[in-house]
């Protein structure tokens, strides 16, 4: 299964009126899942500097095929009719070339600075869901990304005023584009949450994903170590458990309760980037990320009329 740290948002629909009492074991579980994918992104770009990005997704998409197909048989899901068929693939496309630009981009950006570019999805989010889903944005939404846009160009100045390589420099333009792709896609989950279950989902994922990789494997595919296949099939098992339990927490709690538990993933890409990379976080790039963040938790109040707009649209 292709991710990024945005992906962690799965559902965006989520059970109304939930008692604050009834939040503990879901925020717990969205917690898990946020480690889950931390590690998932921290073995990614472990395997991208290896074997490349194009490989790393590749070689990945067959262990995450298998485990997704498994659990659809299991679950006796029926093929999607031609409409939803059309939207799983839709979204595959675009989680394709998103995944490969953040990971792409992770070879050559710090992890904890990586996550902390792609926080900034939901802010751009609003504004496609205006376009799209014909929702409004008022003042909190341009509050929020104007505070997101200032830390973005924290994080940037940061790393560019300490060193001023082309690499990173690329690195950073990857992450970013990456994040736009991807607030699009969540505009695209948003309507896939409400006409199929969340393994369905990533089965025609990973198996759109798997197609177009595969149509230029003659260019660019070279057979991965052996030694590399338990970490493959770990990233995957990581990717669609993590998935699972964010669906979980995300069905059984309002987003907006459960939104500050992504921002927890900066806490991982930091530990294991200094653990796995040798890689140091600055205070600008944590400033940064406290404007990022602040800007995604103002935008997030107005997450329970979103997504009640977003229902009725997309039916």
């Amino acid at each position: 299964m292709v991710s990024c740290p945005g992906q962690r948002t799965a559902q965006l629909v989520s059970a109304p009126g939930t008692r604050a009492s009834s939040v503990t074991v879901p925020f717990l579980v969205a917690t898990l899942s946020i480690a889950g994918f931390s590690c998932m992104d921290a073995m990614m770009k472990e395997l991208s500097t290896l074997l490349g990005a194009y490989n790393a997704m590749l070689w990945r998409t067959p262990f995450a095929i298998s485990i997704t197909l498994f659990g659809l048989l299991w679950r006796g899901r029926h093929w999607p009719n031609g409409a939803v068929l059309k939207l799983h693939v839709l979204r595959g496309v675009i989680v394709t070339i998103m995944g490969f630009l953040f990971f792409w981009g992770l070879t050559r950006v710090p992890l904890a600075e990586a996550i902390a570019l792609s926080f900034v999805a939901p802010l751009i989010a609003l504004y496609l869901a205006a376009v799209l889903l014909h929702e409004q944005v008022g003042r909190e939404a341009v509050l929020a990304s104007l505070l997101g846009f200032v830390g973005v160009l924290v994080i940037v100045w940061g790393r560019l005023g300490a060193e001023y390589e082309r690499e990173v420099v690329l690195g950073i333009v990857a992450i970013l584009l990456s994040a736009l792709l991807y607030a699009y896609n969540l505009i695209l989950q948003r309507r896939q949450s409400l006409v199929a279950s969340p393994i369905e989902i990533a089965f025609f994922q990973n198996l759109t994903v798997a197609v177009l990789l595969l149509l230029v494997a003659p260019l660019f595919a070279s057979p991965p170590p052996m030694a590399e296949l338990p970490a493959l099939a770990l990233a995957a098992m990581l990717s669609v458990g993590s998935l699972m339990l964010v669906a979980w927490a995300y069905a059984r709690a309002e987003a907006r309760l459960l939104i500050p538990v992504e921002y927890s993933a900066f806490i991982w890409a930091a530990i294991l980037g200094w653990l796995f990379f040798n890689e140091t976080v600055t205070w600008l790039t944590v400033a940064g990320t406290g404007l990022i963040v602040a800007g995604c938790l103002i935008a997030a109040r107005q997450e329970p009329r979103q997504a009640a707009h977003s229902e009725t649209t997309a039916l």
